[in-house]
């Protein structure tokens, strides 16, 4: 029976679909993402970049491009907006958020979090705690991190490799078996990747040439029984080349693991910090940049020592990797 697990921790709520011990879905919700897609609020009209078309509006918390414009909004004007995508982060050039006008009987209203929208999809949640088993590792939290920070996912007789491009996220599929055999395999791999990952948007996947009809349809099949709708997809093409379209509200877990690697080690030395057994202080030891991240956010290290009952210190070490972190618990004078 497939549950959710949740987590309300330090910086970014997590959760993770799980059945028969293994996680289907993927969600991590950084603390400082914006404003959350669903969001109604009231905007200011600042440009028209393609009048009647599209514009830019500007609201408490950032910025949005507005998609139609309403006939006879002004720039300055202000009018109720919906966030249909919220930002996402990209190394240059960060996508701004997307918007349309709220309609006519709609009010403003926060969009859901992470803990609202889980609920909303019909399965049971189950609430995890520090002090309990990690039953997000126990299904393999690591290991997925780990797919969504390097891009590389293994899987029987080869190996997806992601690529995020401002156009798409592209999955290369590669391997030791069959040309025919690795594109229903890699097929496979990718849809279930797509989905554990918690990609939108424009999707490609890149399979092996194959010169039969029968095995290109039978891997485009493949995507269809495992990837849940609304999605959209073209047949498998003579080159290999597959695309889809899913929705897309937020970033992707890649995309935020790999567009700010150092907040995401710092959220994750924090999980292994309320983890780390122990009664006396608590010290985090980390690349310089993670540690700095860490002190900019005071209220974090506040709800740390809140959870775990102890002081914590921050320590910096130059010599450490970004995701070396680590946490060393020291006992308690006598």
């Amino acid at each position: 029976m497939a549950e959710w697990i949740y987590e309300a921790g330090i910086g970014e709520a997590r959760a993770a679909l799980i059945a028969d011990g293994a996680i289907i879905e993927a969600v991590v919700e950084p603390d400082d993402g914006g404003v959350r897609a669903g969001t109604v609020l009231t905007a200011r009209l600042t440009k028209q970049i393609v009048p009647g078309r599209r514009g830019l509006v500007a609201f408490d918390g950032g910025e949005a491009l507005l998609s139609p414009l309403p006939s006879g909004v002004t720039e300055g004007a202000a009018l109720l907006v919906r966030v249909v995508r919220e930002a996402i982060a990209e190394p240059g050039h960060p996508k701004r958020a997307l918007a349309r006008p709220a309609a006519a009987d709609e009010a403003p209203v926060r969009g859901p979090d992470l803990r609202q929208r889980i609920a909303a999809r019909g399965v049971a949640v189950r609430e995890a705690s520090p002090f309990g088993p990690d039953l997000l590792e126990r299904a393999g939290w690591s290991e997925l991190l780990d797919e969504a920070a390097s891009g590389i996912i293994a899987f029987p007789g080869g190996t997806l490799r992601l690529s995020l491009t401002p156009a798409m996220t592209l999955f290369d599929v590669d391997g030791v078996l069959a040309p025919a055999e690795l594109a229903l395999a890699g097929a496979d791999a990718a849809a279930r990747a797509i989905r554990r990952l918690d990609i939108g948007g424009s999707i490609g996947i890149d399979l092996p040439t194959v010169p039969e009809k029968a095995v290109r349809a039978a891997a485009a099949q493949a995507v269809d029984r495992i990837l849940p709708q609304p999605f959209e997809r073209t047949a498998v093409n003579g080159f290999g080349f597959l695309q889809i379209v899913r929705r897309r509200e937020r970033a992707s877990l890649p995309e935020t693991l790999q567009h700010d690697r150092v907040g995401s080690a710092a959220r994750a030395l924090l999980r292994l910090a309320e983890r780390t057994p122990g009664a006396g202080e608590r010290t985090l030891i980390a690349a310089p940049l993670v540690i700095d991240r860490i002190a900019e956010k005071p209220e974090w290290t506040d709800r740390l020592a809140r959870c775990i009952g102890a002081a914590v210190r921050l320590r910096a070490e130059a010599g450490l990797a970004i995701s070396a972190g680590h946490v060393h618990a020291h006992p308690i004078a006598r």
